[in-house]
């Protein structure tokens, strides 16, 4: 999933079809010169079909088809022949997906499960044909009904990955590291800040053939809430983690205070967050002796923790038991 191929916003304009009208013939034959109505119905205006698929990473496919134009209803014909329905466009969307009205913001549909579809634009309705509007005072209507026009609107999809796990840390904490290790994603890796510029996703094999999905989230800093560094744009991704794995160096200052600035940027973005399930992992703990490491302990913050090493490959099979526990206990509460 390469930064340049990694799509997590777009806004296309969606048109629905119009209905078909419906017909206002009047039966001739041989035998009946002068019949009744017999026009049939037109057929329903294409719809604009958002659909999830799980083997669809981004949103990269729609970046450069802004405009999505669903068919129009065929009209109504002879002997009560109904119009055809228009033909139906469908957008196929990765897990994760929301659709957004563009001008006021406000959250159409959500996306979570493979083939899960929903409509963003119903097409219009097919007009009547004239035989609806026969009566006793009117036998030979000659009229029927337009069909109904289509709808127009701008959406905006954003993408929130799906993931069991979520990594949470500053940038150059090894979360990319870790990810590389446990898992057969291939981030780019650099000791420089902001290496991580797209969430990158990796399937951990776990014991007896299960596995779990993790998230790279790109890193956090203080003020990321507010729009700083990467800020708003990748803090959404946490959103959609079961569990978030808080990742900090043992080489920091003071991890406690570390993972209070973590936890303050993503209540201030969304106090949702604190309801989910904490891990954390003490990363670059290959450079502890036993001595050190008791020392740390004794100021670690109040949550289930493990030191780990991704390069010395140190803690790993305890970190994915740590987890493993925890999806588990998430999935009872569910």
């Amino acid at each position: 999933m390469a930064g340049s191929n990694f799509v997590d916003y777009v806004k296309i304009f969606c048109r629905s079809g119009k209905g078909g009208a419906g017909s206002a013939h009047l039966r001739r034959e041989k035998s009946e010169a002068k019949g009744g109505p017999d026009g049939g119905d037109g057929g329903r205006g294409g719809h604009v079909i958002m659909r999830g698929n799980s083997n669809f990473w981004t949103l990269l496919h729609l970046k450069y088809k802004r405009h999505i134009f669903a068919g129009h209803g065929g009209s109504g014909g002879k002997q009560g022949s109904f119009g055809a329905d228009g033909d139906d466009i469908i957008i196929e969307v990765p897990l994760g997906t929301v659709a957004k009205d563009a001008e006021t913001g406000e959250i159409l549909y959500e996306i979570t499960e493979h083939d899960q579809e929903l409509i963003l634009t119903k097409g219009g309705k097919g007009g009547r044909g004239n035989m609806h509007f026969k009566t006793s005072t009117n036998q030979t209507p000659r009229y029927a009904q337009p069909g109904e026009l289509g709808i127009e609107t701008a959406v905006i999809l954003e993408l929130k990955v799906l993931a069991d796990v979520g990594l949470v840390g500053f940038p150059n904490a090894g979360k990319s590291t870790l990810l590389s290790v446990v898992s057969a994603a291939k981030p780019e890796i650099a000791d420089y800040a902001f290496t991580t510029l797209v969430p990158n996703l990796g399937i951990v094999q776990y014991r007896d053939h299960k596995s779990f999905v993790m998230a790279d989230i790109p890193g956090i800093i203080e003020g990321a809430s507010e729009g700083k560094g990467l800020g708003l744009r990748f803090l959404r991704h946490i959103e959609r983690n079961s569990i978030l794995l808080f990742l900090i160096p043992a080489d920091a200052d003071d991890i406690t205070k570390e993972y209070n600035i973590l936890l303050n940027e993503l209540k201030v973005y969304n106090p949702e967050l604190l309801d989910k399930s904490r891990l954390l992992a003490i990363s670059k703990s290959d450079m502890l002796d036993a001595e050190l490491q008791a020392e740390i302990e004794q100021d670690l913050p109040d949550l289930p923790y493990v030191f780990i090493s991704s390069v010395a490959n140190y803690g790993i099979t305890e970190l994915k038991d740590m987890i493993w526990k925890e999806i588990l206990a998430s999935n009872k509460e569910l």
